[in-house]
């Protein structure tokens, strides 16, 4: 069965890793630019993780006790056995868990990320091909243009006044629609005097 695709709101949520090596790495890393307050549990953590800005790394073993306070679990350690008792502690308690290379253990799964601004694309297989989702991503990246992240900036920042000129939301829609695809075929964001003009014409 496929992974629905949910885009969840990280900022402030506490995210515990269990597991301090380079795989607990990389999943603290693919966090860290949604604004999540990670904690990291394990009796060795490597250098890069200890040392990552804004990660609380704490040395010692799992107990069940750190699971009352997280919002999500990740379970990253080499012990399959502690991995799965994590998870069934995590779905007993209704607590999202991702156990790493483990999907039969996971009740959410890491999709491949692009991420430039606001902009997020999650690709998946569930698990049937990684080498396909990084193949995709790839791809999908390159159709991208370099200045995505300051085009949606500028969308984002006419979202109130052009609601106060034109309450119907139809015409706002197409307002915004046409105005992106000014700003992809211009490859920027349109100058204020551009918009201004736009804005004069609508019908």
């Amino acid at each position: 069965m496929a992974y629905f695709p949910m885009f969840v709101e990280l900022e402030n949520r506490k995210v515990l890793i269990i597991g301090g090596g380079k795989v607990a790495l990389r999943k603290a890393e693919k966090l860290m630019p949604y604004g999540p307050e990670i904690t990291v549990v394990a009796p060795e953590i490597c250098d890069e993780l200890s040392l990552m800005q804004g990660v609380r790394a704490v040395k010692g073993s799992f107990s069940d006790e750190l699971l009352l306070n997280a919002d999500i679990v990740i379970a990253a350690t080499d012990d399959r056995e502690l991995n799965k008792h994590i998870s069934e502690l995590c779905r007993s308690e209704k607590i999202p868990v991702n156990t790493v290379d483990d999907s039969e253990l996971c009740s959410f799964i890491f999709p491949c990320l692009i991420k430039k601004g606001s902009l997020s694309i999650g690709i998946s297989t569930g698990g049937a091909s990684p080498t396909a989702a990084i193949s995709f991503k790839h791809k999908i990246n390159d159709l991208i243009p370099d200045n995505t992240e300051e085009i949606l900036d500028y969308l984002n920042g006419l979202r109130v006044p052009v609601k106060a000129m034109f309450p119907e939301e139809k015409t706002r829609s197409r307002i915004f629609k046409e105005l992106f695809e000014l700003c992809i075929s211009s490859g920027r964001p349109l100058t204020e005097a551009e918009t201004e003009e736009y804005l004069k014409n609508v019908r």
